[in-house]
């Protein structure tokens, strides 16, 4: 059987004396994909990361590169590149010479580390730069330079944990799309840390959702997003309302007080927890004495599309609707609230 796994995690699981970092966590990493490992705070995605890297070794497990056991392989002879969230440049050098630096400690000739610096440059559209002091560069620039640094050597694996976390949201934005682009330029199989949905929804190829050293969920970030493996997931990624209710005869639920017939794997009677995405209720004005109304308790513009919650028998529902819809909600409004049921997910209640 032919395939393009790229790096194999296996069983690998890490503990700190009594705290357990990781349990049993299983990934294939494909050739020239690129991956990224969200979670919240302490979920141990750093902790995967730094595995990966060397800097750490699994309690149990082990990491095949290319069919090749690495688990004791120090850092430096993995031949990864990697940036951290503080660049970790040296200011005494020029950009030409952290650019080289690890050229010049693979004992690459000085044509070599010249052409490879000049085309690095080039690629980062900061041909000019070479010879100026890091300290002189913006934050932008110094985040390119980390990347060519890295980039230098043609690693097998590039690594980045939360390289763009300092920056302002403008530049984040900018460099986010820098980011992808040179890594489909190169082809480097890249894994990055991060906890921010919306970068790693635009940068991955495949997200893996940790929390409390699990994987959750590993799929494509479309998937993830509609189709979350768990009400965790669900939860974690985008603007989602999870709402217990109980399964009635042949699927039904009652939702927002409205009926709602879709095919469910549980039981008559069963607790359920569904999912709905904000941007996927609908709501319509309603009269003071309609059952199954709520109260709008909070409205926002936000530009690209406007944000409502909804009082609704003790919770409150956040609603997402599209800019150009006509419809105004003010706080204090009666409204009813529907929903599509091909638009939801239905998670056992814990």
């Amino acid at each position: 059987m032919v395939t393009n796994t790229h790096l194999n995690i296996e069983a690998v699981s890490k503990s700190f004396g009594p705290v357990t970092a990781l349990t049993q966590i299983d990934l294939k990493i494909e050739r020239g994909s690129f991956v990224c490992l969200l979670g919240p705070s302490g979920c141990g995605k750093t902790t995967l990361l730094r595995i990966i890297a060397g800097f750490e070794k699994p309690t149990k497990g082990r990491l095949l590169l290319d069919g090749a056991d690495i688990s004791d392989i120090p850092p430096h002879k993995r031949g990864f590149g990697m940036v951290f969230q503080s660049l970790a440049l040296f200011p005494h050098m020029s950009v030409a010479q952290n650019i080289a630096y690890g050229l010049k400690l693979r004992k690459a000739s000085a044509k070599e580390q010249r052409e490879r610096v000049e085309e690095l440059l080039t690629v980062i559209e900061l041909p000019d730069i070479a010879d100026r002091a890091v300290s002189a560069l913006s934050g932008g620039q110094r985040q390119r330079v980390a990347i060519a640094r890295a980039l230098a050597i043609k690693p097998k694996l590039f690594l980045l944990d939360e390289p763009l976390s300092a920056l302002d949201a403008k530049l984040r934005d900018n460099m986010q799309i820098e980011l992808r682009r040179l890594q489909q330029k190169f082809g480097v199989t890249t894994v990055l840390v991060t906890h921010d949905q919306t970068e790693a929804m635009m940068l991955a190829d495949e997200l893996v959702v940790l929390d409390h050293g699990k994987v959750q969920q590993a799929a494509t970030p479309t998937s993830v997003y509609r189709q979350p493996a768990n009400s965790l997931v669900a939860d974690f990624i985008g603007a989602a309302n999870l709402v217990r209710t109980r399964v009635g005869e042949n699927g039904r639920l009652v939702l927002f007080g409205n009926t709602v017939e879709m095919a469910v794997d549980h039981d008559p009677g069963t607790a359920v927890n569904v999912a709905v995405r904000a941007e996927n209720i609908s709501l319509r004005s309603a009269q003071a004495d309609q059952e199954a109304a709520g109260r709008v308790v909070f409205a926002r513009d936000l530009g690209a599309f406007k944000e409502w919650l909804v009082s609704f028998e003790d919770q409150e529902i956040r609603v997402r609707g599209s800019a150009s819809d006509e419809i105004e909600f003010q706080v204090g409004d009666l409204v009813t609230l529907t929903v599509d049921p091909a638009r939801i997910s239905v998670f056992a209640a814990s």
